[in-house]
């Protein structure tokens, strides 16, 4: 939520630092963002420790609130089921008090799947912000670009093959992630990489993957096919604490790197020239945020499944929410994480009787912010 520059490194005082601030030619707003796009800033220097930056009441605002959105979502989503409970009694139970079934029905059953889709939203929250800033692309995100898709051609060569017996779903969707994002990077490379094109030997891995997927699906049996196709939409049924935990350890580690990687790979949306000469190293913090957005996309997928377009659009809603020139990573990790909450309790409630994968529901609400994108970019004779 702030901007931080160690003092005492002669970092200029003149906006450089930040991709969105290049100059001023009214008072209230910034050249270079578009209108609506100016916001407070309060700059602040401390000696302890020797750091100084700018706090942008609104950008935390935003991130104060949808903290709290996410967080109601959590505890309802574990009061919904066929023992139905009020938020007091979710309440309670999480913080071990209450009737003793209602903690084991919370703490046992319930909270993991609420936990899941709570950490997957902001993996994959994360991930979306992080691609888009480095592809400086809206429509950059891990499952446009090859990742998923890579994750699931590797599970269901797993189910299909009979691979599955020796290493879990889980541990074949990070393989696969990680595969796939290693393709695309040495496919990319020339001398280095951009953003160009890393977005379009992605798109060309994703099929790739796909058409992989959809002929072990053709070739599997019918319960083999089912099997993956449950897991192929994304899903938080029946998720245990086996699959929370190796997210939840991801996350600690991967979600401060983002952060601190956030600052530095906006320069990048000066060019690759201009961040040159700022001092960055455009490769190194490329490949750095390339890797740790994989990593992030990877884990969650291996967890969850693909969910679909949550890494596409929360980035995208978080940036017009905070009016910030990039898609801020921890507000873009909130808004997945409240989008994956809402939609799974969507897809529990929507049809009597019936749970929906939770990637159908994110996928209906993901397409309109998908054309929307396009429909934004092709009137601005860009693409994206």
């Amino acid at each position: 939520m702030t901007d931080l520059l160690p003092s005492g490194h002669g970092a200029p005082d003149n906006g450089v630092h930040d991709p969105s601030v290049s100059g001023r030619d009214a008072p209230g707003r910034e050249r270079g963002r578009p209108p609506g796009q100016s916001a407070r800033r309060v700059p602040f220097r401390l000696a302890v420790p020797p750091v100084s930056g700018v706090l942008r009441p609104r950008l935390a605002g935003v991130c104060a609130a949808l903290a709290a959105a996410a967080f109601l979502m959590f505890c309802w989503g574990m009061s919904v089921g066929d023992i139905p409970y009020s938020l007091t009694e979710v309440m309670s139970a999480l913080l071990g008090t209450g009737d003793p079934g209602t903690r084991l029905i919370v703490q046992e059953l319930r909270l993991p799947r609420a936990l899941a889709g709570l950490l997957v939203g902001i993996a994959f929250g994360i991930s979306g912000a992080l691609f888009q800033t480095i592809t400086l692309n809206p429509l950059a995100s891990p499952d446009l670009m090859g990742i998923t898709q890579g994750a699931g051609a590797v599970v269901v060569a797993g189910i299909v093959l009979g691979w599955d017996g020796a290493l879990s779903t889980q541990a074949l969707g990070l393989l696969g992630a990680l595969g796939a994002a290693l393709l695309v990077y040495v496919l990319a490379w020339k001398r280095g990489t951009t953003g160009y094109r890393i977005v379009l030997v992605g798109i060309g891995v994703a099929w790739i993957s796909t058409s992989a997927t959809d002929y072990l699906m053709a070739r599997g049996e019918r319960f083999e096919a089912q099997a993956a196709l449950g897991w192929l939409v994304g899903n938080l049924n029946g998720r245990e604490w086996d699959q929370v935990t190796p997210l939840l350890h991801a996350l600690a580690v991967l979600a401060p790197t983002a952060l601190f990687l956030g600052r530095l790979t906006r320069t990048l949306q000066l060019g690759d020239d201009i961040a040159r000469g700022l001092g960055t190293r455009i490769h190194t913090v490329r490949a750095a945020a390339l890797l740790t957005g994989v990593a992030l996309a990877a884990f969650a997928t291996a967890a969850a499944g693909p969910v679909a377009f949550v890494a596409l659009a929360a980035p995208q809603i978080a940036q017009r929410l905070a009016r910030t020139a990039w898609p801020p990573p921890l507000a873009a990790g909130l808004t997945g994480a409240a989008m994956v909450l809402v939609s799974d309790l969507l897809a529990r409630e929507l049809i009597d009787g019936t749970e929906l994968p939770v990637g159908i529901v994110t996928g209906v609400l993901g397409a309109p912010v998908l054309l929307w994108l396009l429909v934004r970019a092709q009137r601005a004779g860009s693409g994206g």
